[in-house]
């Protein structure tokens, strides 16, 4: 990806760039790919209930979720 000054590529990340990434209780409801990606070459928009074990992984990317307690 070519990054241009002044333009919205410069603020987003790549999806699913990484394979395991910590969420907090304040980013639930989990979903993949997560707010801040580009969503256009991504898969579709799935939720994901990592709320009872803590973990969750995504069936289309495989990224792996762990959720972090921030207290």
């Amino acid at each position: 990806m070519r990054i241009r000054p002044g333009r919205v590529e410069e603020t987003l990340k790549p999806a699913n760039a990484e394979r395991q990434v910590q969420v907090t209780a304040e980013q639930l409801p989990l979903h993949c790919p997560l707010p801040g990606a580009y969503l256009w070459n991504s898969h579709p928009k799935v939720y994901l209930p990592i709320e009872a074990t803590g973990t969750a992984v995504c069936p289309y990317c495989g990224t792996r979720y762990v959720l972090v307690d921030k207290t």
